[in-house]
């Protein structure tokens, strides 16, 4: 049986696309080379060995000529610097029109309504911020009042932060929901995102387990689907099942992290997971000769790049490099291995938000000799990958 196994390290861009000025970006941005200097260097001998060295001046992965990967570049052809576009268009979804941000926070048409459907009966913060910090300035008035802390970024994203101590998560989820519902057509927001926390040691603390996103449905079918409908199934880690509200995925497994998502991961390279239990209610399907695992690890984004902390960055990227070498010896000859990121997050740059990056891209197997790619335009390059790997007609 063949498989693909796309890993996407959130936000780990390799350089500024040359767009970048349009998206508020500076030229300077290169998520993964800016950390490994900040670091004095990553400890990363793994990626060394698959090429990721040869992609720039990564500090402490030397260029290598013998890598066991194809190494290259990513272009992105979508409008936007966001986790909905770059995977969507890993699966062949190529977005014209960025969707919208609201970098003054949401009008009044829109809060309005949200209060009136949920009966929340008012709203804290509606301004764009940092999740951690704007839980701890509204977290005693949230207490008090009951009102959902609702924020934004400089991305297309409705976060609604709660404490699950005082409106339950069941709430939490259905105020996302109601959300979702406003913000089609002329908001063309990308996500609603539920942000969950608690007071744990006297601190407000997201419990990012219990996370959700709700996008937007993609506007027509993709590669998850195109591999649906070829008899096989596909198995989302981690968030990729909200990112796709669902659509072309047959098997899907939240994650409270990087560490579970990598463990998952590796469990499914190794078919040591149960897929009955992780059946979607979407689809049901028995049989099939072709599996496609997709894994998307965010804490790259959410832990470290949105909170300036390269350290943390590459501490992660550290730890994903550690499991690479039981992914590959658990590999047969029937798989790929792609690694790739979805946008950037710069924590060495002013600011909190997405950089406008390209990406990296990674292709292993055990069949294929590893070399440098020629300069890739469009993320998609995925998808065509993908096809071909199952042989499937483009």
């Amino acid at each position: 049986m063949k498989r693909a196994i796309v890993i996407v390290i959130d936000s780990m861009g390799c350089g500024a696309m040359d767009d970048c000025a349009e998206y508020g970006d500076v030229k300077e941005c290169n998520t993964l080379c800016n950390t490994a200097k900040a670091v004095n260097g990553l400890n990363a001998p793994n990626f060394y060995k698959l090429g990721l060295g040869n992609l720039g001046d990564v500090q402490g992965i030397e260029k290598n000529n013998n890598a066991i990967a194809q190494y290259g570049i990513m272009k992105e052809t979508s409008k936007g610097k966001d986790t909905t576009t770059g995977h969507w268009e890993m699966m062949g979804l190529i977005l014209d029109n960025p969707f919208k941000v609201y970098p003054n926070g949401f009008p009044s048409e829109i809060i309005d309504v949200f209060i009136e459907k949920t009966g929340c009966k008012g709203i804290l913060a509606n301004y764009p911020a940092s999740g951690t910090k704007v839980i701890e300035d509204f977290h005693d008035e949230h207490a008090k009042t009951k009102f959902p802390i609702i924020y934004t970024s400089a991305d297309s994203v409705f976060q609604i932060a709660v404490d699950i101590d005082v409106i339950p998560i069941e709430t939490l989820y259905e105020y996302c929901r109601i959300a979702r519902e406003i913000l089609t057509e002329k908001y063309n927001v990308s996500r609603v995102i539920a942000r969950p926390y608690r007071i744990i040691d006297g601190k407000p603390t997201r419990i990012g387990g219990l996370r959700r996103d709700y996008s937007v449905e993609p506007f027509k079918p993709s590669t998850c689907d195109i591999v649906l409908e070829n008899n096989g199934i596909v198995l989302g880690i981690g968030k990729i099942e909200d990112i796709f509200v669902g659509k072309g995925i047959s098997h899907a497994i939240h994650t409270g992290g990087n560490t579970e998502g990598l463990d998952i991961t590796l469990k499914a390279i190794k078919n040591e997971l149960n897929l009955d239990e992780l059946k979607t209610s979407k689809y049901n399907i028995k049989e099939y000769d072709k599996t496609f695992i997709f894994t998307n690890l965010v804490d790259t984004d959410m832990l470290y790049g949105h909170r300036n902390d390269p350290a943390g960055y590459a501490r992660a990227i550290e730890e994903i490099d550690s499991y690479l070498p039981q992914i590959m010896e658990n590999m047969t000859e029937e798989d790929i291995l792609i690694i790739t990121a979805d946008h950037g997050c710069d924590p060495t740059v002013k600011g909190t938000d997405h950089t406008r990056e390209q990406v990296p891209i990674l292709v292993y197997s055990k069949t294929i000799k590893g070399g440098q790619l020629p300069e890739i335009k469009g993320f998609d390059y995925i998808s065509d990958r993908i096809k071909d790997w199952f042989n499937i007609e483009k």
